[in-house]
């Protein structure tokens, strides 16, 4: 990881690089993925099964796809209360936020004799995919909590989780009674492609959903791309990214810290420090050196920072500010003197961290928001999973004769212009009878 000056052509190749990794997906994985899909579509419960016994538990059987209430039940005998004590702090805080996002239908009399409004209705099933993380060993518990609070704030009357099972076909307690907490109806023991195709395509045992959501490996993220159309997704999700916005009054221990935090997740995570001082900018980059010793996961970091990793020298803060919209990070932290006075010139980013004392890890868990982000510079575009995931909206019209009789000449002259006699034609029928008011 090194110190590159922008503007310049060697900025311009990481910012280039960073934006392409791990968004393009090669042709043999679109194959082995599409063919997945057609498997379980045809083959139903046995394809799934078929994989999951390849993969992740040989011994799996249609009949213990379903993880029984009992099993359940018993995992909240095998954690700690102090886990207890921080999930719940997770859900209520997570549930707080989330029903400020919640829509409600409604109705308006723009013009006389007109009704307009909009019908507010969540989806009936969603599915909740939840990683396995090294065969089960680290439990992704905030997936489960991002996933399903928000549908069911949203009305959504089944939710499904569904997290690819050990070795020995169990799941991790720690994610069971964070299902249980949050209110899943069904939990399955299925992972990677053929978990999404048996909830976008449903199975004897596996019930069809109408969104798909939550992070997983790249055959995960490709099954949803493919399936998108058939289900709704919630987004088409890259490596984790943060870019840290700092000045000279911000600590380098912190920063390094933070960069750190998303560098662990995978080799292809980018960390990018942008700042106008170059004092910060060794400090930082020395403190990098030194934090990454401790690392558990020093080898993963290591490859990530490399790759990925940069410290960019701007010659101000308004120009760092321009190239982080440019880049439109997943998480963008402001560690500067007057944080709260930049927040109305950031245009593009999946979550903003404001001040020294916000480091991205407490939205993963505690704050409130979603942490399920758009990556690779779709926060141009597109938002955090939320209540509108799960939610449709029905547009409402009623127009009465005279409202009717009043507009029908201006339907009519557009539809001609659009060469569509029939639609003029089904306004003209209706003056030729008369009728109530």
């Amino acid at each position: 990881m090194k110190i590159i000056r922008y503007p310049s052509p060697e900025a311009e190749e990481k910012i280039v690089a960073i934006a392409n990794r791990g968004m393009e997906f090669n042709s043999e994985d679109m194959a082995a993925v599409a063919k997945i899909l057609a498997d379980v579509k045809a083959r139903g419960d046995a394809a799934g099964v078929d994989y999951t016994r390849r993969f992740d538990a040989p011994d799996l059987t249609v009949e213990t796809l379903v993880v029984p209430k009992a099993q359940i039940d018993a995992a909240k005998d095998l954690v700690d209360d102090g886990f207890m004590t921080a999930l719940h702090r997770s859900v209520d805080q997570v549930t707080e936020f989330h029903k400020r996002q919640l829509r409600n239908s409604w109705i308006a009399t723009p013009r006389p004799g007109v009704m307009l409004g909009q019908l507010v209705n969540p989806v009936d099933a969603a599915g909740v995919y939840v990683p396995g993380a090294k065969g089960g060993t680290t439990p992704l518990v905030s997936s489960v909590l991002m996933g399903v609070i928000p549908a069911k704030i949203a009305g959504v009357k089944h939710i499904a989780m569904t997290t690819p099972p050990t070795r020995d076909g169990s799941i991790n307690p720690y994610l069971l009674v964070a299902a249980a907490t949050v209110g899943v109806d069904v939990i399955y023991r299925a992972g990677s492609a053929w978990a999404v195709a048996a909830l976008a395509y449903g199975t004897k045992t596996i019930r069809k959903v109408d969104v798909i959501v939550g992070p997983g490996n790249i055959y995960v993220t490709l099954a949803k791309k493919m399936v998108a159309g058939v289900v709704g997704i919630d987004m088409i999700a890259g490596p984790s990214e943060i870019l840290v916005l700092a000045d000279e009054a911000a600590n380098p221990e912190f920063i390094a810290a933070d960069l750190l935090s998303q560098a662990e997740h995978d080799a292809l995570a980018s960390s990018l420090l942008i700042t106008p001082s170059e004092t910060l900018a060794e400090k930082t980059l020395a403190a990098l050196a030194r934090q990454l010793d401790q690392l558990e996961r020093k080898s993963i970091a290591q490859q990530s920072l490399a790759s990925f990793g940069g410290i960019m020298m701007v010659p101000d803060i308004e120009t760092a500010v321009d190239l982080a919209n440019r880049i439109a990070p997943e998480h963008l932290e402001l560690q500067v003197k007057d944080p709260f006075a930049w927040i109305g010139s950031i245009r593009n980013a999946g979550a903003v961290f404001v001040g020294e004392y916000t480091p991205e890890p407490v939205g993963d868990y505690v704050a409130g928001p979603n942490h399920v982000l758009p990556t690779g510079g779709t926060a141009r575009f597109s938002s955090a999973l939320s209540v509108d995931t799960f939610l449709k909206q029905t547009s409402l019209i009623h127009y009465s004769k005279a409202a009717f009789d009043r507009e029908s000449g201006d339907v009519m002259r557009l539809a001609h212009a659009e060469g569509l006699g029939a639609h003029a034609g089904s306004v003209a029928v209706r003056g030729k009878f008369p009728g109530p008011t």
